[in-house]
């Protein structure tokens, strides 16, 4: 079995501080995706270093095989004293997901890892190895397509603690909100938003802690095509949708562009539908074809995609109003959502004519309005960990 995951991660600041003390690092090796929780002792700076050493070093050295043994030492030996503590401490949550579909999960002092299954709640066995003294947690198992696992820091428990709840949000509590909200949240960042905003909440919106919670879903592989802008030389125009059309039979297809969404309909001898219906003042209307998933305008929808891209990109400015913005019916909207909750890889296909309504057709390509917006959009989509390829005509 072959998977991919979709992962996302959502902070609260304790309440007055610019730094987070928790960190969250996500890497991928060549046949797996590696997610790592660290919280570091206390707030403010200092939690915030720890955080980083410890997940910058557990990253690092996983990313290099190094054993977990050695991986505990290092941190153990390079973490700073705390001069009033008189300890080096930072806690830590590791999963590993391998594309076969193995899973490895490390665990030290955060909360539990919590696991979801077909809406249920997975038991997860305590296997405890002490290493350098500390207790650890280790859990191998197979994961499968469907499947969530969240990590927290310990701002999640302590939510409400002496205010709304006598002591905190317990784990089991958060767990069942978790599989309450499985079935309602199509992507990691919203199910990790969702236990984040009702954290908050609980906190009265002054977290009295550092509070992070980190997913990821199993899903199947989702490919996202793309074309805007027709090609330079017209006689090209066959080659450019033929190849816009290839993948599976789960791939997305987006058109950006009235110019070359009449290019499509024309080569693939399909009409084109222009919806009269304008739900946002500042988007044109969408279009429908048939076999095509998305068709809209083009600069200025993508203007507004990137915008909202850079919105996700910038995790602390996540909020139910952006997933409202999100949720609109604008071609936009529409676009972004696609691109950030149904999408694991994404090729463009770009054209080069000059679009005189644009810019100055005396103008070189790369200096055009549409250029800079494709380049725009495939950094931020890489930016939001997903691979971008794009192909000129």
């Amino acid at each position: 079995m072959g998977v991919t995951v979709d992962v996302a991660y959502k902070s609260l600041n304790k309440f007055t501080e610019i730094l987070c003390g928790d960190k969250v690092e996500i890497l991928q090796t060549a046949d797996s995706n590696i997610m790592i929780l660290a919280d570091g002792m206390g707030s403010g700076v200092k939690a915030n270093i720890l955080a980083t050493l410890t997940s910058k070093i557990l990253g690092t050295m996983f990313l290099n095989g190094a054993t977990l043994e050695e991986c505990v030492e290092t941190i153990v030996e390079t973490l700073p004293i705390c001069q009033v503590r008189q300890v080096a401490y930072a806690t830590f949550s590791i999963l590993q997901v391998f594309h076969s579909g193995e899973a490895y999960l490390v665990e030290f002092d955060n909360p539990g890892c919590i696991f979801i299954r077909n809406g249920r709640l997975m038991p997860i066995p305590q296997n405890i190895r002490e290493v350098k003294g500390k207790k650890i947690n280790e859990y191998r198992f197979q994961v499968q397509k469907g499947d969530a696992l969240i990590l927290m820091s310990d701002g999640t428990i302590h939510a409400g603690v002496g205010r709304l709840l006598n002591f905190g949000w317990v784990w089991e509590d958060i767990a069942a909100y978790a599989v309450k909200q499985y079935p309602l949240t199509i992507s990691a960042m919203r199910l990790a938003s969702a236990i984040c905003q009702a954290c908050d909440e609980l906190y009265e919106y002054r977290p009295g802690d550092d509070t992070t919670v980190a997913c990821m879903r199993i899903i199947n592989s989702k490919t996202v095509h793309l074309m805007t802008g027709p090609a330079r030389d017209a006689s090209r125009d066959n080659e450019m949708v033929h190849s816009w059309m290839g993948g599976d039979e789960d791939t997305r297809r987006i058109v950006c562009g009235g110019t070359s969404a009449t290019i499509v309909s024309r080569v693939l001898n399909k009409r084109l539908d222009v919806s009269m219906d304008y739900v946002d003042p500042e988007i044109p209307p969408i279009a429908f074809m048939d076999g095509i998933d998305l068709v809209t305008e083009g600069v200025l929808t993508l203007n507004r995609v990137l915008q909202l891209l850079k919105r996700y990109v910038k995790k602390e400015t996540i909020s139910e109003d952006f997933f409202l913005e999100l949720d609109k019916p604008n071609g936009a909207s529409m676009v972004a959502k696609m691109l950030i909750e149904d999408c694991t890889e994404l090729h463009m296909y770009v054209g080069k004519a000059i679009n005189s309504a644009y810019q100055n057709p005396g103008l070189p390509f790369d200096l055009g309005i549409r250029q800079n917006l494709v380049e725009q959009l495939k950094n931020t989509v890489e930016e939001m960990g997903k691979p971008v390829t794009v192909t000129y005509y």
